[in-house]
């Protein structure tokens, strides 16, 4: 039985492990090419992801130009086109019962819907019924609370019919705007400042995505 109308998912390091296996590769190379002075472990690459966000991380901390912006994005789209990440252990699983059962799948992502539609399609053999992603303008992204706000529109849901699962402060930031419950993936957790964090501002932090069918289902 479903707990939850809508089923509001992250998709990098939430459904797919996508920072090991794409992100983080094509940010080292694009900072080899245009800011070669620095050297930026997977680690502080992870803790900006986290806050400030992205987004945030490359323009604000990073100072990069337009110009950059627009270079990170291509080498990002030439990276990923090259790579299908894997998706986490139990991911699948509960989408396709979430659908099964009669329920919406909606997808809150940086990253870009053409990309998110590829690894749905490979690694689910479905797709979301929604998608925000990160070709929306900034005051649609998240943590802008734009996209829960058109779901619940969207579909003609109550706050209690949503739930966000998400890896990051982004969309816990989100979640906590739009009065929705929050669900922390902390399965793809490596930094302990991450993962302190969540825990201790989520009311739910799970560690395997197995867990995750218990709490949507009963199980």
């Amino acid at each position: 039985m479903l707990k939850y109308k809508c089923l509001v998912l992250d998709h990098d390091d939430t459904a797919v492990k996508s920072t090991a296996q794409v992100h983080y590769p094509s940010f080292k190379k694009t900072i080899s090419a245009i800011k070669p002075w620095l050297d930026i472990g997977e680690k502080e690459f992870l803790l900006n992801c986290f806050d400030p966000g992205f987004y945030e991380y490359m323009e604000k901390t990073l100072g990069f130009t337009e110009s950059e912006m627009k270079y990170q994005l291509e080498r990002w789209l030439e990276h990923i086109r090259t790579v299908i990440p894997e998706a986490y252990d139990g991911i699948k699983e509960v989408i396709v019962r979430q659908k099964s059962e009669g329920g919406i799948v909606c997808v809150v992502s940086h990253s870009y819907p053409e990309v998110i539609r590829r690894d749905y399609s490979a690694r689910f053999g479905l797709q979301p019924d929604a998608i925000y992603g990160g070709d929306e303008p900034p005051e649609r992204r998240k943590p802008s609370v734009f996209p829960l706000s058109d779901i619940m529109r969207r579909y003609n849901l109550k706050k209690e019919d949503v739930v966000v699962v998400d890896d990051l402060k982004p969309g816990l930031d989100m979640a906590k705007q739009a009065g929705v419950d929050f669900i922390c993936a902390g399965w793809s957790h490596t930094v302990s400042e991450i993962s302190d964090y969540m825990r201790a501002e989520c009311p739910v932090y799970l560690e395997d995505p197995s867990m995750l069918s218990s709490v949507l289902f009963g199980d």
